[in-house]
């Protein structure tokens, strides 16, 4: 008899089941007795099974389970497809825990599980940016003072756009929609270009978010999540390669949806900052003042508000270089600008 712990000589030790592969064998099983069913399922399943002993020996405790007994609940073949220990040595212990995970899955009446890996969270400070490769090959680029949260699955795709402005060359996934949501809404592609931002470009505009597409099609629409700050457009919005869709806040509201604004900008003004640059074609100073204070610390300010901030800027300056852009204006139109408390201010001469 083999002393206790040991295994055979010659054994080969059985495959680790996670809960994750668990999860998602569950969902194939779902999947492959459900009305779906397709001859391409049947191949992606086979493809996912080859990809490892762990999910091949998930999927045959699964089917088991799921063949063997009568009315079996997709949350008992999800246990059955674990190792005993991992269980607890009461039976109601694991159902309750199996219970407990199913609920992030289930969505209406349809038999369906998405086991969400835990979110990679990415942020960059003021004056930062960061390009970062995702597993499914899509390629993100953050902008200054931005943080989204990257959440994947063999099934879906999104990530939470919480603050800034982020650029996305996505990937294709036929199977894998890419979802940015934001605050109410979601911005859904297959693969395709992209940006989406947080935030306004005027001063007094309240709260915005700004979808601009650079290829391929989008659709903008309601998340159908309640958040305290919810802003998502009426009606779905299909976009098209160079429409931008906007969507505002008024100042002291709080409102579920909002009117979109379409239109079709310059579309590389909007996305100079990837080469860390500002880019103005006739803005205001005001605008493009509050454009520049995103990337830098220390903050230009107007002192003579009201006679400046409709001045009318063109031209392409880098971002963070505050001090650069406050002597070129004040050199435009014969101001002046002293550094004072931290902050650049520009102002008429005297």
């Amino acid at each position: 008899m083999d002393a206790p712990g040991m295994q055979n000589l010659g054994e080969e030790p059985e495959p680790r089941v996670t809960p994750e592969i668990a999860a998602e064998a569950s969902v194939w099983i779902a999947r492959l007795h459900g009305p779906d069913r397709s001859p391409q399922m049947e191949r992606e399943c086979r493809a996912w099974q080859a990809a490892s002993a762990a999910h091949r020996l998930a999927f045959e405790r699964c089917t088991d389970v799921w063949e063997s007994v009568p009315r079996v609940s997709l949350a008992d073949a999800f246990a059955n497809a674990l190792p005993a220990k991992r269980l607890g040595k009461g039976p109601t212990s694991g159902k309750l825990f199996f219970a407990a995970l199913l609920a992030l899955g289930i969505l209406g009446t349809g038999l369906s599980l998405s086991f969400w890996q835990q979110g990679e969270e990415f942020v960059t400070k003021i004056g930062e940016q960061h390009v970062a490769v995702l597993d499914d090959g899509t390629r993100m680029s953050l902008n200054t003072n931005t943080k989204v949260l990257v959440e994947m699955d063999s099934l879906r795709r999104r990530v939470s756009l919480l603050g800034g402005e982020a650029y996305f060359e996505v990937a294709k996934d036929a199977r894998r929609p890419f979802v940015v949501r934001v605050l109410g809404s979601e911005v859904e592609a297959l693969g395709t270009a992209f940006s989406v931002r947080l935030g306004s470009r005027t001063a007094g505009d309240g709260a915005a978010l700004e979808v601009a597409l650079l290829e391929g099609q989008l659709t903008v629409r309601p998340a159908g999540v309640e958040t305290p700050s919810a802003m998502a457009p009426s009606a779905s919005v299909l976009m098209q390669a160079g429409d931008r869709v906007r969507l505002f806040q008024a100042v002291g509201k709080v409102q579920a949806v909002s009117t979109p604004q379409l239109d079709r900008p310059h579309i590389e003004q909007l996305i100079a900052w990837r080469h860390s640059e500002a880019l103005f074609e006739d803005v205001s100073l005001a605008e493009a003042v509050m454009e520049m204070n995103r990337y830098s610390r220390t903050p230009i300010v107007l002192r003579e508000e009201g006679a400046l901030a409709n001045l009318r800027i063109s031209g392409l300056y880098k971002t963070g270089d505050n001090p650069g852009f406050a002597n070129s204006v004040a050199s435009l139109y014969g101001l002046m600008v002293r550094e004072h408390a931290g902050r650049l201010e520009l102002a008429l001469s005297q």
